[in-house]
């Protein structure tokens, strides 16, 4: 190894330390308890080096949220990506994505802390650059699959994603997480079996019903 990349090796690692130890403080003690000394002292690291590779407690925030939201976006692309039917892929990304919700990082610092930390604007365009393209990719395999029915791609994706986020929502606020994330599982779950189309779905057209026989004619004929 020459001197630069031992150097590029280093401040890579001491970076990701500081992340690690960001993501651990927040998650423990949200973003207002949480101070840049105790981030370093944590990773065994001066502040000067934090400065080294942050401007301040916000960036730093930044990048521990980063840092959640590609572990979660590594676990579903896998989970989604994985060989096998489309729509049993689609439903263990669902059942994946609940779980993650249970993860405590997940919940403080994605959840809880990145909307106010961030603002709203910011932390909506954040989740939507990590998770709403897999999102709508997944929902496109199923339509061009026929697993889905054929609506327009983007309103559905952007339909469950607004769902997705809400459950997420609703997950971390409960008293009971668990409770609550076995309930919006089920009820997702419900709603996207809801758009599937049916093996029979356009195969028969309904029957006509019995015409009604005139009664006047009906009571002729009798005479």
């Amino acid at each position: 190894m020459t001197v630069r990349s031992r150097r590029l090796e280093y401040s890579e690692s001491t970076r990701q330390a500081l992340v690690d130890s960001a993501v651990e403080l927040f998650t423990k003690r949200g973003y207002a308890g949480t101070s840049l000394d105790e981030v370093a002292k944590r990773a065994r690291l001066t502040k000067g080096a934090l400065y080294h590779h942050f401007s301040g407690k916000q960036a730093l925030f930044e990048a521990a949220f980063d840092s959640v939201e590609n572990a979660f976006m590594r676990t579903l692309t896998e989970i989604v990506s994985a060989p096998g039917d489309p729509w049993d892929t689609a439903i263990a990304g669902l059942r994946a994505y609940v779980r993650v919700c249970l993860e405590a990082p997940y919940q403080r610092i994605v959840i809880h802390e990145a909307p106010v930390v961030m603002g709203w604007e910011r932390w909506r365009e954040a989740e939507e650059h990590f998770s709403y393209g897999l999102l709508r990719s997944t929902i496109e395999v199923l339509v061009e699959s026929g697993e889905l029915a054929q609506l327009p791609v983007e309103t559905m994706s952007r339909l469950l994603f607004g769902a997705l986020s809400a459950g997420a929502s609703t997950i971390a606020g409960s008293s009971d997480p668990r409770k609550a994330g076995a309930e919006v599982e089920r009820t997702i779950v419900r709603v996207v079996e809801g758009l599937r189309v049916r093996p029979d779905e356009g195969a028969r057209a309904p029957a006509e019903p019995p015409a009604r026989e005139d009664r006047r004619s009906s009571r002729s004929r009798r005479r």
